[in-house]
């Protein structure tokens, strides 16, 4: 086993001046899938934000893709950022642009500039998420499913070692959801890290991966509450 994308030793997470976790000791391989349970409050959204810069490491040891995160500047977080792909439940896609145009925003914006590379790349992920006929649609013209389909093509886009997919099926219907947690469980077979946070517990059944349950500003491996009677993944219908 290789060194761990991301190695946390005594962490503590805080949301503004309150401790949500505290003695955060994980470490994540490549190629795992991994779920963050807990309740609302819980901080399993703000360890998440630890990892892509958006809320500082307050002490103990934090490493993600080799950066320091207590010592990283400002400056070098979107580096970071470059090299992670974040999945938002609420889309965050622009509105007034096609998905192709969506898709080549972010490519442009970290430094692609060969345009039938970002042509064929942009293809070759909306057909990855199935979505290889929606690339001239706008996002309204989408259902929330191919929404979600298209926010994962686009945290693809750059081949990141780490996917973080922050609650993904809120807002989406329970087959739906279900669908888009097949997407994503899949994507970590190819050797991403995914890391997503859940309040939907009949999916750790449905997809087995690693979990880690916040609760009681602590953090316990939770896998072996889950790890009983795992049926076999179905192949996932893209057609949602």
């Amino acid at each position: 086993m290789g060194e761990p994308l991301i190695r946390y030793k005594d962490v503590e997470v805080h949301q503004q001046d309150l401790c949500v976790l505290n003695e955060v000791n994980l470490e994540l391989q490549k190629g795992e899938f991994v779920y963050l349970i807990g309740k609302v409050g819980s901080g399993k959204t703000s360890l998440l934000k630890t990892f892509y810069g958006e809320l500082d490491v307050i002490s103990g040891e934090a490493v993600v893709l080799g950066y320091d995160m207590n010592r990283i500047k400002r400056k070098h977080i979107p580096q970071l950022r470059r090299k992670l792909g974040i999945v938002f439940q609420d889309f965050q896609l622009l509105t007034d642009r096609t998905v192709n145009d969506n898709l080549a925003f972010v490519l442009k914006a970290t430094g692609w500039k060969n345009k039938a590379e970002i042509k064929d790349r942009i293809s070759e992920v909306l057909m990855q998420v199935g979505m290889g006929n929606k690339g001239y649609k706008f996002p309204n013209e989408l259902s929330g499913g191919e929404q979600q389909r298209i926010v994962i093509a686009r945290a693809m886009l750059n081949s990141p070692e780490i996917i973080l997919a922050d609650e993904p099926t809120g807002n989406l219907d329970a087959e739906t959801g279900r669908a888009i947690v097949g997407l994503l469980h899949n994507i970590s077979r190819t050797g991403s890290l995914v890391v997503m946070t859940t309040h939907n517990l009949q999916l750790l059944h449905e997809f087995p991966g690693q979990v880690y349950r916040c609760a009681g500003h602590q953090i316990t491996d939770a896998t072996s509450e889950y790890s009983g009677m795992m049926p076999i993944v179905e192949e996932i219908n893209n057609n949602i």
